[in-house]
């Protein structure tokens, strides 16, 4: 059962949220942080990437990177562009994409439920990005970003959530670049708190969505601080790390598509003989083709769009991972007939988000950067769910969660 708890947030003042808040740090690079933040001395770009605060070219993993988090989360602060709430209290998220809206509760998360597993993760991690965000977090004392987890439809909570969507929210914007509107709420009512906090207790685990590296840091260093601690009591800020948890319903993934460089000594005749081995393949022209369904891929190749089918036997509906369409394009087209081994290091492979459209991978592949591109359906909330629940990991790049989070509306402090 998990257990979360409210926590006294630090957030801008309504005047100040759209010039403090921005994208995640590992959405965009270092250049694209410099040029959003521009001027803007406000951008909690000066804090989540700080190396904008160096000449270009300076490491994001050099020491002084570091203390100018530090240095800057100080400064944000004293200058009061960040101030801290007087009560521990819940918030409120909402991002509308496309017309569709998602609302998540804002919860410090405990690291015991994540080290236990109750707290489940799909995705292994590497222990360099670990290292990364646990340095930042020790450098701020702080979550300066949320995590994005999932949890299962809840009625209660969905109630309390539809009366706060009907009052005026404490943010309301519509985020530059994306374009997308996110909208925030306080929940400070002593009876809503205790009703969230039940509630949670009552389910029988949270889902990792999006955040892995995030979560292992945040969860690490809050451990690191109980074991530095002699008078530690469990009670403690460290004890939680800030999570923004979405019923699963609502959730949407996007599909996660792959580019490739080349095909392996094949010609383009030769690979599509090869691929009906284990695929029904039809050619659909020239023309954009979306997958339909579940072990339907879409191949585009030579300014040709092709249906490919996974026929009987090539996958096993009893695996919760055997079944995954990641799986099947991982092993029987990219391994077994291109040699790429390893997703998350050969790089003859790249990925492309579903956001991005299938006019990137067309255009990735007309160019000449590419030689083939290969989209895929959708994973579901489901699947993944089921793959936490059996305690196995998903392969690499197969989901693609959508919106993103904007970081900067409240900060988790660690003391």
């Amino acid at each position: 059962m998990p257990k979360i708890k409210p926590f006294r947030g630090l957030r801008p003042p309504k005047a100040l949220v759209e010039a403090v808040e921005c994208r995640p740090y590992d959405v965009l690079s270092s250049e694209e942080a410099r040029e959003e933040a521009g001027t803007n001395e406000k951008s909690l770009y000066h804090i989540i990437k700080p190396e904008i605060n160096f000449p270009i070219g300076t490491s994001e993993y050099d020491p002084r990177v570091y203390e100018s988090a530090t240095e800057n989360f100080v400064k944000f602060q004293r200058n009061g562009w960040l101030v801290q709430d007087e009560k521990e209290q819940y918030y409120l998220y909402a991002q509308t994409m496309n017309g569709k809206t998602q609302y998540g509760l804002v919860v410090g998360a405990s690291v015991d439920d994540y080290m236990n597993g109750v707290i489940k993760k799909h995705e292994l991690t590497r222990r360099d990005k670990e290292e990364d965000r646990m340095k930042h977090v020790r450098a701020c004392n702080a979550n300066i970003e949320p995590v994005f987890f999932a949890y299962p439809d809840n009625e209660v909570l969905n109630k309390l959530i539809v009366r706060y969507a009907q009052t005026t929210p404490e943010y309301d914007f519509i985020a530059p670049i994306d374009g997308f509107r996110h909208r925030f709420w306080v929940i400070g009512n002593d009876v809503d708190i205790v009703t969230i906090t039940a509630e949670f207790a009552r389910m029988p685990a949270l889902y990792i969505a999006d955040g892995h590296h995030r979560s292992a840091a945040a969860a690490l260093v809050g451990a690191e601080k109980a074991k530095q601690n002699p008078q530690h009591t469990g009670t403690e800020a460290y004890n939680y790390f800030m999570a923004v948890c979405f019923p699963a319903g609502q959730l949407t993934i996007l599909d996660y598509n792959r580019v490739v460089k080349d095909l392996n000594g094949l010609s383009s005749e030769a690979f599509l003989h090869a691929l009906e081995k284990h695929f029904s393949v039809v050619p659909k022209g020239a023309e954009d083709y979306r997958p339909r369904q579940l072990h339907e891929f879409s191949l585009y190749i030579d300014k040709q769009w092709y249906s490919l089918k996974a026929k009987p036997g090539t996958y096993d509906d009893s695996n919760p991972i055997g079944v995954l369409d990641v799986d099947i394009s991982s092993r029987l087209i990219l391994d077994e007939l291109l040699g790429i081994k390893d997703l998350r290091s050969d790089k003859r492979i790249d990925f492309v988000g579903g956001l991005r459209g299938l006019q990137e991978l067309r255009r990735r592949v007309d160019s000449g950067e590419m030689r083939m591109a290969l989209a895929l359906y959708p994973v579901s909330m489901q699947q993944i769910m089921d793959i936490a629940d059996s305690g196995k990991i998903m392969p690499p790049k197969a989901t693609w969660f959508e919106p993103k989070l904007r970081s900067g509306l409240v900060i988790h402090q660690l003391q």
